[in-house]
């Protein structure tokens, strides 16, 4: 069975609405999709690290309940998991106030095992951290020469927009490794000081990875190949939260190219009714993920959803 690996941050996020704290959910962009993943059924490794202390607990443990495999965390002695406070606004988007504490020495795991057509996601600025890059490298390289699929999601947030022309270098390099990359408008906003994301399209991604598909919230959704590109609209919804939400859109991405047994070296001719299926479990994910307060989909959802595909 083809499996799913992810590298990224795992994070306590502590959930704020109306200045009182809500929920307390273990996060992480690329961790809330793998959760998800998880949880319908997809056999899941992720590399990534978190304290020796009370958080990191509630966060492996937490992995063991959702069948996500503690092999690859670091657990670092010195230092301290990662918490954010997430803060609702009236229209339920969320500001971020992050606490990190880390140790020098970071990721000392072992490779992750990586068969052809496993699928190999990254993104956010743990994938730029210059702290971290050698090692990102050495996954990624690793995924590269396994024929895994490759799936990035810059995840750029506004708080690095001032780094952006700094980290463009970074990005490029990631771009170079994507077989797919997916983003919201506001990231390539924050990127690249551009909204017209067709423009991002053939400006800066194209020369590197010709699948490139962006999220616009309640304005839907573009997919952009080499061959055509497609618009779809993205249903009318009130959301509790919509933190969570592109990296469950990432999930049912990821869920769609094992659904429909998409291989690595189809993705280069795939039609365009096999990429409107595949969007479509990104579109179901995402707007599940929304009418709740956790980051991932519940297990009743999940199983409910796996039984009809």
């Amino acid at each position: 069975m083809r499996k799913v690996i992810g590298i990224g941050e795992t994070i306590l996020d502590i959930i704020f609405r109306n200045e009182q704290p809500h929920a307390a959910v273990p996060g992480g962009s690329v961790f809330n999709g793998l959760v998800s993943l998880g949880r319908l059924g997809i056999p899941i490794s992720f590399i990534s690290e978190v304290g020796n202390d009370r958080v990191g607990d509630i966060i492996l443990k937490f992995m063991q309940e959702n069948s996500i495999s503690t092999r690859y965390v670091d657990r670092f002695p010195d230092g301290k998991s990662p918490v954010s406070l997430a803060f609702l606004d009236e229209h339920s988007n969320a500001n971020y106030i992050f606490y990190k504490d880390y140790p020098r020495q970071r990721l000392d795991v072992p490779l992750p095992e990586i068969n052809e057509d496993d699928i190999f996601i990254f993104g956010s600025y743990y994938s730029l951290n210059p702290a971290l890059r050698s090692r990102m490298v050495e996954f990624l390289n690793h995924a590269r020469e396994r024929k895994a699929i490759i799936y990035y999601d810059p995840n750029f947030r506004k708080a690095h927009a001032h780094e952006a022309i700094r980290l463009t270098p970074t990005v490029l390099e990631n771009l170079e490794y994507a077989d797919i990359v997916r983003g919201s408008d506001e990231d390539f906003l924050n990127l690249y000081g551009k909204a017209d994301t067709q423009q991002v399209y053939t400006e800066h991604i194209q020369f590197y990875c010709d699948r490139f598909i962006t999220t616009h919230g309640e304005n839907g959704i573009n997919l952009y190949t080499k061959t055509f590109q497609e618009h779809f609209d993205a249903p009318h919804i009130h959301p509790l939260s919509t933190i969570g939400a592109g990296d469950n859109f990432n999930a049912g991405i990821i869920y769609g190219l094992l659904k429909y047994n998409v291989r690595s070296r189809e993705l280069p001719t795939l039609d365009k009714a096999t990429w409107s299926q595949i969007i479509q479990c990104g579109i179901e994910l995402a707007t599940e993920v929304c009418q709740s307060y956790d980051n991932y989909i519940s297990k009743e959802f999940a199983e409910a959803y796996s039984k009809q595909s």
